[in-house]
């Protein structure tokens, strides 16, 4: 089962971890990106996501559906937030399940990479003299 989201609300991770995999997966692995509070030398006050949201959606579908179908997962979720994501708040979580660990850890490193790389989600940091846009995607 591949699920997947795109949200303003805070991430459920204890839900969703307690809710990925069963009897038959000896893997779980997950990867939780998490908004911190600096960037190079500038220290980051909370930031902000901004998603074209139809094609952000369907984008984390195809990706997750890629991914389990490479790596033969049980189950994968993936939640992606948009809006303001304060300091230590996650932003994203991947979590996959399988027989085997190295098909989890391989669907979620490509995962998350082909996120950064083709999902029309884009992050601005705050500061407290002002903002900008990191470069790429999330």
């Amino acid at each position: 089962m591949v699920k997947t989201a795109l949200q303003q609300d805070r991430i459920d991770i204890a839900g969703i971890m307690a809710n990925i995999g069963g009897s038959s997966d000896g893997a779980v692995v997950s990867f939780i990106g998490r908004a911190r509070d600096n960037s190079g030398d500038r220290q980051v006050l909370h930031l902000e996501y901004e998603a074209y949201g139809e094609m952000a959606r369907k984008q984390l579908q195809a990706i997750a559906d890629d991914a389990a179908a490479r790596w033969s997962l049980s189950s994968c979720t993936v939640v992606h937030r948009y809006g303001r994501v304060e300091i230590g708040e996650a932003s994203i979580i991947i979590a996959a399940s399988s027989p085997h660990r190295k098909e989890a850890f391989r669907a979620v490193e490509y995962i998350i990479d082909t996120i950064k790389e083709r999902v029309p989600i884009w992050k601005k940091e705050f500061f407290s003299d002002g903002s900008v846009w990191v470069n790429g995607h999330t």
